[in-house]
C-alpha cells in the first residue's frame, strides 16, 4: 500500500450507459436533474448555488437519509456540504470538476477532483468517473460504493 502522505487516493467507477453522450452530458447543465441522480442511495440533495460553465461554482447539501447512519457526516450530523468548481466542461466528452468538504475534520479536508469521461459506444456511452486526491477520512469501499450507485441513478434518469 502506498503512503497517503506521499501520494493521495485516485477511486473510480465506470459503467455503460444506454444514453447517448448528449443526453448525459445534459444531465450536468441544470441543477434539478443535477441534484436528482447525483447523490448515491440513502442520500438526498440540495442545491444551493449552481452555474454550470468553465469557471463557474455550485454548492450542494447532501443529506443522509433515515436513522440508521453508518456515516455520521463530513459537515454536521446527517449532513456532507460540497463547494465546487466546474473546471472544464467539454460538451458531449468530459466533464471536470474539484470541490471539497466544508468540514472541521481534516481527515476530510482538501481539494478532490473529479473527472466524467462520456466514450460513445454503439449501444450508449462509457461513463467513467474518476477522483484525485480523495481526503482520507473516506473510505475506499464507501466511496466506490457511492461512484457506482450514482453512475446507477444516472443510467436510470438517462435510459
Amino acid at each position: 500500500m502506498a503512503d497517503s502522505s506521499s501520494k493521495k487516493r485516485i477511486d473510480s467507477a465506470s459503467r455503460m450507459i444506454k444514453a447517448s453522450p448528449q443526453a448525459i452530458y445534459q444531465a450536468f447543465t441544470d441543477p434539478k436533474p443535477w441534484v436528482s441522480w447525483l447523490p448515491p442511495e440513502g442520500m438526498s440533495g440540495q442545491i444551493d448555488t449552481f452555474d454550470a460553465r468553465e469557471g463557474g461554482t455550485y454548492r450542494m447539501v447532501l443529506t443522509y437519509n433515515g436513522t440508521d447512519r453508518t456515516n455520521p457526516g463530513k459537515s454536521s450530523e446527517g449532513t456532507d456540504i460540497v463547494q465546487g468548481k466546474f473546471l472544464a466542461l467539454v460538451p458531449n466528452k468530459k466533464i471536470v470538476q474539484c470541490f471539497e468538504f466544508e468540514s472541521e475534520d481534516p481527515a476530510y479536508g482538501g481539494l478532490m477532483t473529479m473527472t466524467w469521461t462520456l466514450t460513445a459506444l454503439a449501444e450508449g456511452t462509457d461513463v467513467t468517473i474518476a477522483c484525485e486526491d480523495v481526503p482520507e477520512g473516506i473510505r475506499q469501499e464507501d466511496h466506490e460504493e457511492g461512484l457506482n450507485s450514482t453512475l446507477e441513478n444516472l443510467a436510470v434518469f438517462t435510459e
